[in-house]
Order: C-alpha cells, then sequence, then structure tokens
C-alpha cells in the first residue's frame, strides 16, 4: 500500500491538472519542453519540494526524477541522481526536445551547461531556451485553491498583527519587538520561510524599522532599508531603543501556508510629528485609489504613475518610498515567493490579470520621525475593486498604554 506521504504529487488531480495545463499552453509557442529543478517552481507544480528533477514536455505528461527522498511514488517518478541518468530515461519515452526551457534565472552557469549538455548527448542541437519569462506569467495567475491559501495566510497574518500593541513593553528596542511578533506569529502557524527570487534580497521573517533607522540605506531591493544588527544581514531592526516621538514600522513575514501574504502597518510612541500622520493617510489613500484600478486589463505603470502623483500633489515626493534612497516601485506580486510578478514599477510591461495578487507598499520616510504608511495584499478580481485579503487596523497606533 502506497501512503498518501510517499505520494510525490500532493496536489489534488483537479488543481494538478489545471496547473499543468496552464504551463503547457503557455510553454508550447517558445519551448519543446522545460527542465525544472528550483524547489519553489517544483512546489509550484507537485505540492511538494523535492531534490530532483521534472521533465514537462509541451504537449505530454511530465517525468519526474528523484536524487533524493527515493520512497516517493507515482506516475513518471524514478529515482536518478544525476541529470545525464534521467536525460536517458527522458529520451527513451519522449520525443526530442530541440528547444528546451531552463531556468536560467536561478540556476548557475555551470548547472546550465550541465543539464544542456545531458540532453545534447541525446538529441544532438538542443538549443537553450530561457524559462523565466513562462514561469513568471503562469505563476502570476493564482488558481483557486491557491487564492484560497493566500487568504488563509491573511487572516491568520492579520491575526498577528492585532496582537502586536500588546507585545510592545517600554524601553523595548526594535529588535526586542521583532522577536515578540516573530514568536507569536510561529505560535500562530508561520512556517518562518521567506522564500525570494533571485540574488537582490535576503531576509530573515521580516522588518522593523523605527525612528531615523528606516532613513538607513540598505543594499537590498526593498521598499524600505534599515541599517540591521550586522554587516552579513544590513537591512532592518538595528536594536534602537523605540523613543517617544518615533513611529514603528512593521512589515513581518505573512507565510501560513507555503502561499505569502504581506502586510505592514504602522505604530507610534506618543505623539509625532504631523507631517508624519499627513503622509500616513495619504499611503491609505494611494492603497484606497490603486485598488480601485487594478482590474484585468491595466497596465502596472499606470498603478505607479497614480501613486506617485497622489504624492507629488500632497508635497510628499522628496520622502515617498524613501527619503536619503528611493524604491524603484510601489508594489509587487506574490504567492509562493515574495517578489512575483506583476511589478508596480514606472517601466514596468505587466498587465494586471484576474487571479493576480499584489501587494501594494507606499510608504514615506519622515527624517527624524520614522516610516509611516501601510501595506496590503490584495486579488484581482474580474471586475470592481481588488479584494484585500490583509485586513487588520490600518491607522497608526500608539502603543504608549
Amino acid at each position: 500500500m502506497i501512503h498518501h506521504s510517499d505520494l510525490l504529487i500532493l496536489l489534488d488531480d483537479a488543481e494538478y491538472a489545471l496547473r499543468l495545463e496552464r504551463l503547457q499552453q503557455a510553454l508550447a509557442p517558445v519551448a519543446d519542453a522545460m527542465l525544472i529543478t528550483d524547489h519553489a517552481t517544483l512546489y509550484w507544480l507537485t505540492g511538494r519540494v523535492f531534490a530532483g528533477y521534472a521533465y514537462v514536455p509541451a504537449a505530454a505528461a511530465p517525468l519526474y526524477g528523484l536524487r533524493r527522498c527515493v520512497h516517493l511514488k507515482g506516475p513518471g517518478v524514478a529515482a536518478e541522481r544525476k541529470i545525464e541518468d534521467f536525460a536517458v530515461r527522458v529520451a527513451g519515452i519522449c520525443p526530442p526536445a530541440r528547444r528546451l526551457a531552463l531556468e536560467t534565472s536561478v540556476a548557475s552557469y555551470d548547472a546550465v551547461e550541465r543539464y544542456r549538455a545531458a540532453f545534447a548527448a541525446q538529441w544532438e542541437d538542443v538549443s537553450v531556451v530561457a524559462a523565466g519569462p513562462v514561469l513568471r506569467a503562469v505563476r502570476a495567475v493564482k488558481t483557486p485553491r491557491q487564492l484560497q491559501l493566500m487568504r488563509e495566510s491573511g487572516r491568520r497574518h492579520e491575526a498577528v498583527y492585532r496582537r502586536i500593541p500588546q507585545l510592545y513593553a517600554p524601553g523595548m528596542t526594535d529588535m526586542e519587538l521583532q522577536v515578540e511578533i516573530e514568536r507569536t506569529s510561529r505560535l500562530e502557524g508561520c512556517l518562518g520561510q521567506f522564500r525570494i527570487a533571485g540574488d537582490d534580497m535576503e531576509l530573515f521573517m521580516g522588518s522593523i524599522l523605527t525612528g531615523d533607522n528606516a532613513d538607513a540605506p540598505s543594499p537590498y531591493d526593498f521598499a524600505m532599508g534599515g541599517a540591521g544588527m550586522d554587516p552579513s544581514l544590513p537591512v532592518g531592526a538595528d536594536g534602537s531603543v523605540i523613543r517617544p516621538g518615533t513611529t514603528v514600522m512593521v512589515d513581518m513575514n505573512g507565510d501560513f501556508t507555503g502561499y505569502m501574504t504581506d502586510m505592514t502597518r504602522t505604530f507610534r510612541l506618543g505623539a509625532i510629528a504631523e507631517e508624519a500622520m499627513r503622509a500616513h493617510e495619504v499611503s491609505r489613500d494611494i492603497c484606497r485609489r490603486l485598488a480601485g484600478m487594478g482590474v484585468p486589463g491595466t497596465p502596472a505603470r499606470e498603478l505607479y504613475d497614480t501613486a506617485l502623483a497622489m504624492a507629488r500633489e500632497a508635497g510628499l515626493e522628496h520622502c515617498f518610498m524613501g527619503h536619503r534612497q528611493h524604491a524603484g516601485f510601489v508594489g509587487h506580486g506574490l504567492g509562493i515567493e515574495i517578489n512575483e510578478a506583476p511589478v508596480i514599477a514606472p517601466r514596468s510591461r505587466d498587465i494586471l490579470a484576474e487571479g493576480m495578487c499584489v501587494a501594494l507598499e507606499p510608504k514615506f520616510v519622515i527624517p527624524g520621525t520614522g516610516a509611516v504608511g501601510i501595506e496590503n495584499t490584495y486579488v484581482v478580481r474580474a471586475c470592481g475593486p481588488m479584494e484585500c485579503i490583509t485586513g487588520a487596523p490600518e491607522e497608526i497606533i500608539n502603543l504608549e498604554k
């Protein structure tokens, strides 16, 4: 008897078929087949992270090779430690793939060359096609099951944020508060995994910024910076004491289901500068305006242009998306990874489609006070405004009891 836990494919039949169909439809015009090795994409396709390979023809059933966890079973599954062995089995079953899509944006040059050579040894004249654009487009539009998981993450994420005022104690540093939020989040069921695509971002479970640390530039492609606790991870909390007259911006991980939500809320200690209070309300206004614009067919860059125009009209362009260093976007797609398509940026070519999930984060940095603004995760619907799935209170909450 094969137990469910021993099956490679953990998705139900209908969900697996839907994801495979979408992938093959997008793949067929550009390549004969795709080789998948990246953990995030393997999880997207099968519902499981495993060490191995998935070979997806444009018009036939996938084949799977396992380097570890070789006890896993299912159609087309076999143990193959080396890619060369896997290529031999694929060539004995599938027609030649002259155009082979490889994950060139996440695999090393050496790995890509080895994968190409393994299949070229079977078929000759194998050319490499970048798989990234196909995967980016397919993964951007979520299935109903994926949206269900996103909404569940949002619900539990919200529950954690509602408890933050009770976690604060006078004299705390930003890192001490972050640890308490992390503990609460893990007890709520957060997996702790902050999965990021690419090599220009690193983070643990999220970011807490208080006072002028919010104005510290970071080398990473996040909306806000922060000096961090050590030069090895220069982003986020730096150990500053949370002081009266400053803000605390909380941007913490919402991965409770393998699918992430992104949410930012701002807190304060006592009274803060009027400019900061006003900028926070502009952030909320921007989110409402963009949520109303976010219907299928809308160019992502139009959302960015609208956000920037609203910040400029409010006289806050100088501190919009940073002060000493400005982020070049106001939102991003998310799902299995925190930085998926679409990108809400001035040169973005992305077009909103039903089923996309988008985090909007119009933020401001007010020198002497700190960062203000909100971030919500939204679902693009067939008509009407985008659905917000991170519903914690949006006003600046005073931590002073």
